[in-house]
């Protein structure tokens, strides 16, 4: 019997479509910088896409057919680089639009790497191991021409891991015939993997707050912080906020809602709640709120860590934290940008903020390539440099425009891919 994977149908034109925001985005920046309209026009487009229908046979016999996309954005800088999600809801429009955002990301980083992103549309959740290691065989399988360490480097993203990562790699590696490492970054550590990469998102957006907390004058000693989405980025971001500056949690959140502590909340014990009962909102004798509300709350750092589109026209003007940082992509709309800028709010964005975890996975590209490993202590300090530098870039960037951090963010990396752009002759 053959089976069809369910899949939501593409966006709609909304204020909320992931590449339309893209799209916005990109003329914004476009008008500070007075590009010319072919140039804006090839910077809104991805330079290719594939997309790709591929069967799998499941654990009861039956076979179920998949959809899979991959978009390779803009190469202008270097070979493409960008994650692979497997969700149920996932989108064209939204792969686009990560793709676009990769691409901005590692020129913001300035690592000579271009943009990409792939998706399968399948709810992990619902399949076993043996499944998910025959689903993840077989989008490889499909895609197999498109990628490789010269041309287009998957990694993890939302419901991938290290293991998914493995079984990937191991396919491209028997397709090819040969040992090929390389072609996907975080990997384990047994196969290729960098130290460092496990928790690289987080820790990098923690360099960041720490470069912004310092421009605003807010001590983190005494700051309070809520985390909407307690997954990877969200639980390290938790950890490390209390760790490396002493802040107070006092909220996560995840899909299911949050919960909610004035006098803190311990980060271990969240995830082993989430773990056990597979939501924080099972922590015992504490209060629970909505997500909405907790974008809300009255504290220091806000740290939207799970999906696009949380912070919109509707609800910004209620953010009451001095600082937004983006460690999920695509959090804030356009519209909330300009409200949340024109209350004083500092949205660190996420192709800064997030930005940690494509520079260890090139860290992890440069070790492969070379054959040489680093110790987790060379990675951080690498990390930590590239971090500040980009942070310090984007708020001289934004004093000096006088625009918000977002704009400055694009205007420091579209500059940077326009200027390959047109040293390579494309316009």
């Amino acid at each position: 019997m053959v089976q069809t994977a369910t899949r939501r149908s593409a966006p709609a034109a909304t204020e909320n479509n992931p590449f339309e925001i893209v799209g916005r985005q990109v003329d914004k920046c476009a008008a500070i910088l007075k590009l010319e309209p072919e140039v804006t026009a090839l910077l809104k487009k991805p330079m290719r896409e594939l997309h790709v229908s591929f069967p799998v046979r499941m654990d009861d016999g039956s076979i179920k057919v998949f959809q899979g996309f991959r978009v390779q954005y803009n190469d202008a800088r270097g070979v493409t680089k960008g994650g692979i999600r497997f969700h149920p809801e996932e989108t064209i429009d939204t792969v686009r639009a990560l793709a676009a955002w990769m691409t901005w990301k590692c020129a913001m980083v300035d690592i000579p790497l271009g943009g990409a992103k792939g998706g399968v549309i399948c709810n992990p959740k619902e399949m076993s191991a043996r499944e998910l290691e025959r689903l993840s065989r077989a989008y490889i399988r499909s895609v197999y021409e498109f990628i490789g360490p010269e041309r287009d480097v998957p990694a993890p993203d939302v419901y991938t891991n290290p293991q998914i990562m493995a079984w990937m790699v191991d396919e491209y590696c028997v397709i090819a015939r040969k040992p090929q490492f390389g072609v996907i970054t975080g990997k384990p550590l047994c196969i290729g993997g960098s130290p460092g990469r496990g928790d690289a998102t987080a820790r990098g957006g923690m360099y960041t707050i720490r470069e912004a907390a310092r421009a605003l004058g807010i001590d983190l000693k005494k700051a309070t912080v809520a985390i909407q989405g307690y997954g990877n980025a969200g639980y390290y971001a938790a950890m490390l906020c209390k760790e490396l500056f002493g802040c107070k949690i006092v909220a996560v959140s995840d899909s299911k809602g949050g919960v909610y502590n004035a006098a803190g909340l311990d980060p271990k014990k969240a995830i082993e709640c989430k773990e056990a009962s597979g939501s924080v909102c099972s922590m015992p004798g504490i209060k629970s709120i909505s997500n909405e509300e907790l974008l809300q709350l009255d504290v220091d750092i806000l740290i939207p860590s799970a999906i696009e589109n949380v912070i919109t026209a509707k609800n910004a003007a209620k953010i009451k934290a001095k600082i937004v940082a983006e460690l999920a992509n695509g959090p804030t709309t356009p519209e909330a940008d300009d409200i949340l800028f024109a209350n004083g709010v500092h949205v660190i964005p996420d192709f800064l903020c997030n930005a940690g975890g494509v520079t260890v996975s090139y860290f992890e590209m440069v070790q492969n390539s070379c054959m040489y490993y680093w110790d987790e202590a060379e990675v951080r300090e690498k990390l930590d440099k590239r971090m500040t530098a980009a942070y310090q870039s984007v708020l001289s960037t934004s004093r000096e425009y006088k625009i918000n951090m977002r704009q400055a963010a694009y205007v420091v990396a579209v500059k940077r891919v326009v200027e390959a752009m047109k040293i390579r002759g494309w316009v």
